[in-house]
C-alpha cells in the first residue's frame, strides 16, 4: 500500500496517507491507456468538415471544348477537381469519430492512469484546498509552494466557486472534481494535486 505525504497550501507536511493498492498501485497498462486517450480525443471531435464534391459545386455544365481536334487534354467539366474553383477529390465529409469503451477496460485505463502518477512521483495530496476570497495570488503561492509544475491539474471534492475562480487565470492550470477526471487530462499535467477529501472520494467511488 503506497504511502504519500499530505502538505498543507503552504507546503508544509502535516501528515501522510495511505493509498489503495488496486487503484494507485495498479500495473501501468499502456495499450490500454492510448486508447483511452484515442477515445477522449476522438469524442472532442464535432466531425463537421465538409467539402464540395464536382456533383456539387455549381456550374461546369457544359463541355469546355470539343473532344478532338484541340490538341488539348479532352476534359468535360470546368468542375473537376484539376480545375480552379472545381470540386475537391476524397475531401472530408461529416463524420463521427466517436468510439466505445466498454467500464472494465476504462477502469484499468483510469488505474493505471492514477498509479502512473504515484510512480512517478507527480501527484500531489494537499489536505484542505480553499479560500476565504476571489483571488489567483492565493492560490499561485500555493502552487508555488507545493513545487507544481507548468502544466497542473487541480482536483477537488466538492465545487467551490472560490476556488475555481481563483485557479482558472492561472496559466497552465485546469480543475476537475473528482467525478470529472479523464484519463487524458490526468496524462496531460505534469503536477498533479489532489485534495485529501478528493483522494478519499476516488477510493470510495472506484472501491
Amino acid at each position: 500500500m503506497p504511502e504519500i505525504k499530505v502538505l498543507n497550501m503552504a507546503g508544509e507536511a502535516v501528515g501522510t496517507m495511505n493509498l489503495s493498492d488496486a487503484i494507485f498501485a495498479a500495473d501501468i497498462n499502456g495499450a490500454v491507456l492510448h486508447a483511452a486517450v484515442k477515445r477522449y480525443l476522438g469524442n472532442q471531435r464535432q466531425g463537421t468538415q465538409s467539402t464540395l464534391t464536382r456533383t456539387e459545386v455549381s456550374g461546369g455544365g457544359k463541355k469546355p471544348w470539343r473532344q478532338k481536334g484541340t490538341g488539348r487534354a479532352r476534359q468535360g467539366s470546368t468542375r473537376s477537381p484539376q480545375w480552379t474553383h472545381g470540386g475537391v477529390a476524397l475531401g472530408p465529409k461529416p463524420r463521427l469519430y466517436k468510439t466505445k469503451m466498454n467500464k472494465k477496460v476504462a477502469r484499468i485505463a483510469m488505474f493505471s492512469a492514477l498509479s502512473s502518477k504515484v510512480a512517478g512521483n507527480e501527484m500531489v495530496v494537499i489536505d484542505k484546498i480553499e479560500t476565504a476570497e476571489y483571488k489567483t495570488k492565493t492560490m499561485v503561492k500555493m502552487l508555488a509552494a507545493v513545487g507544481a509544475a507548468k502544466k497542473v491539474l487541480v482536483v477537488l471534492a466538492e465545487k467551490d466557486e472560490k476556488v475555481l475562480a481563483s485557479l482558472a487565470n492561472i496559466p497552465g492550470v485546469k480543475t476537475a472534481l473528482y467525478n470529472t477526471l479523464n484519463v487524458y487530462d490526468i496524462l496531460n499535467c505534469d503536477s498533479f494535486i489532489v485534495a485529501k477529501a478528493a483522494v478519499e472520494k476516488i477510493e470510495e467511488v472506484y472501491a
